[in-house]
């Protein structure tokens, strides 16, 4: 496993690392969620990515539990707070960030994450409020730095504006199939120190060939699972589809799963940071972990790129 400087801040993360929406505390049974974490571990993964929402505090207070034997500077924690816990708690409130955060610490079972992160935009709050807030929590040593998911240009550039703390992390969406960040986020954050943790690279597990055209989804799937499909309902397109079966020969070359192509791709980004994924069986922690490190050349690049364009 290598590792990367998560923009300015002093955090050295994995890589790849390990995230929990849809699966621990929920769509996962307990004991093959706990096979998973300890073999990210093994695997030289130290950024575990969570949020107060997944499982409505189930994926926190899993990992709570997990992690209690663990040295606490053996791995890099990640928490975030913006979507309703309850019809009344939501947003980024100054109340509700103090709130959120002090119940994420107790199910986590720690003192202080080492990055606190603006799941969206809250439009209905005063930014200045936010930010505030935000770095109340950076001052009181609840969490060691912040960062946002999915927030605009416009919206960066605004709380960067802002006294008070600075975000170091902006975790979008990111993958051979979703390259929108490119354009404006990955150059800004470039350009203000704040580093890339970038969600969903394999794309829901589209990107690792497992889903074929004209087949049924595997019965052990994402997308053949009652409570963690909804997220791939109309992205199983035939033609996509088959753009990414067409990647096997050039992941077979570079002796390569697709998956390992997949990441290395999203990795080649040097504003990346650390790409998260998510692991329902250890040996899928393995295998994207081993993404770590690999270099593709640029005639591989474009090879791949084209195939997916086709």
């Amino acid at each position: 496993m290598e590792y990367r400087r998560l923009g300015r801040s002093d955090l050295m993360v994995s890589e790849v690392s390990l995230g929990s929406w849809l699966t621990y505390g929920g769509g996962v049974a307990r004991e093959q969620a706990e096979a998973c974490l300890r073999r990210a571990f093994d695997e030289g993964v130290n950024f575990v990515d969570t949020a107060n929402v997944y499982a409505r505090g189930g994926a926190e207070s899993f990992l709570g539990e997990a992690l209690a034997g663990i040295p606490r500077d053996r791995y890099v924690l990640a928490t975030k707070v913006y979507f309703p816990m309850s019809p009344t708690e939501k947003g980024l409130s100054a109340a509700q960030i103090a709130k959120q955060l002090d119940d994420s610490l107790r199910r986590l079972r720690v003192d202080h994450v080492d990055l606190y992160q603006c799941h969206r935009y809250d439009v209905e709050t005063p930014l200045e409020e936010t930010m505030a807030a935000l770095t109340r929590a950076v001052e009181q040593g609840k969490t060691r730095y912040i960062g946002f998911s999915e927030w605009t240009a416009p919206q960066i550039r605004a709380a960067l504006a802002l006294p008070g703390a600075r975000f170091v992390s902006s975790q979008p969406q990111y993958s051979l199939l979703w390259r929108a960040p490119e354009a404006e986020v990955f150059p800004l954050c470039a350009a203000e120190g704040i580093g890339q943790i970038v969600w969903s690279p394999l794309a829901q597990g589209i990107l690792t060939g497992k889903y074929r055209p004209g087949e049924r989804p595997p019965e052990d799937s994402r997308a053949a699972s009652a409570t963690m499909s909804g997220f791939l309902a109309g992205r199983l397109d035939e033609r996509v589809l088959a753009n990414v079966q067409s990647l096997r020969p050039i992941a077979a070359e570079l002796g390569l799963t697709l998956s390992r192509l997949a990441l290395a791709w999203v990795l080649r980004r040097p504003e990346v940071s650390s790409a998260i994924v998510g692991a329902s069986r250890p040996e899928q922690v393995s295998d994207n972990a081993r993404a770590s490190g690999v270099k593709l050349a640029p005639q591989v690049i474009a090879r791949v790129e084209a195939a997916l364009s086709a």
